[in-house]
């Protein structure tokens, strides 16, 4: 009994300081890999790393990890130009905050030096001051003596937008929200107005709708992932994220 009391206590003893062990070593792999996400994505800011699933040496043994969340507080990702129903640019880069991405299946090189998920999906906002960027903010003529621009966006409830619509005519000016649906198309998150109201007598539709109609392209997010969905929130559009093979580090 005495020594069965003295195996159990080892194996106990042993059992805590491989978890120990275990621990200390995800610890360290999670800050490593946030440095090489940090570098590989030219991030402002270091993200946040979780490797989850336990034990970590295990998975580490294999050189594949179950399950690796990744948040990015604020991310710059590439545009190219946004336009209106005219062809009105847009800013060059539009930033993206929160980024949540949960990643599958990451395999790594026997350096570390790089990394692939097998598939990845993520959540993010893309703020309403900043979508407003790609739209028509500034007064644009529809007729002479008659101007318009989109003043400012919000949550208009039930996953629509809010667009403001300041229209001037005759010195006069008068404000019109206009509900709008927002979509994803490719790589490209597209405004468009549902119902439009009779801002001005016999307004063509058109002319009304490069004012109130607007598209942001994103061409780069973390990794390769790629816009899935989007709707309006309280604090901006909220999108989704997926993609197979997506490169998290080298």
């Amino acid at each position: 009994m005495r020594a069965l009391r003295i195996l159990l206590i080892v194996v106990v003893v042993l059992g805590g300081l491989f978890v120990i062990a275990d621990r200390v070593a995800v610890h360290f792999a999670e800050n490593e890999a946030a440095d090489k996400v940090r570098t590989t994505e030219n991030l402002a800011t270091t993200p946040d790393v979780s490797i989850k699933g336990f034990p970590f040496l295990t998975q580490a043994a294999s050189g594949e990890l179950d399950d690796v969340q990744i948040g990015i507080k604020d991310y710059e990702a590439d545009t190219g130009t946004g336009t209106g129903t005219s062809g009105t640019s847009g800013p060059k880069s539009i930033r993206i905050d929160d980024l949540k991405a949960d990643m599958k299946g990451v395999r790594f090189s026997g350096d570390y030096s790089s990394a692939t998920a097998a598939t990845a999906t993520g959540t993010a906002t893309i703020a309403y001051d900043e979508l407003l960027k790609a739209a028509k903010s500034e007064p644009t003529q529809l007729f002479p003596g008659i101007k318009a621009q989109v003043v400012g966006l919000s949550d208009g409830g039930n996953g629509k937008i809010k667009v403001d619509v300041k229209v001037t005519a005759a010195g006069a000016t008068q404000t019109y929200p206009v509900l709008s649906s927002v979509t994803v198309d490719g790589d490209t998150v597209k405004v468009h107005a549902d119902n439009l109201p009779k801002l001005v007598v016999d307004l063509a539709d058109s002319r009304i709708r490069s004012i109130t109609d607007f598209q942001q392209a994103i061409h780069q997010l973390p990794g390769g992932v790629k816009l899935n969905s989007v709707q309006a929130g309280q604090n901006g559009v909220e999108i989704t994220v997926k993609g197979s093979n997506v490169r998290l580090a080298g």
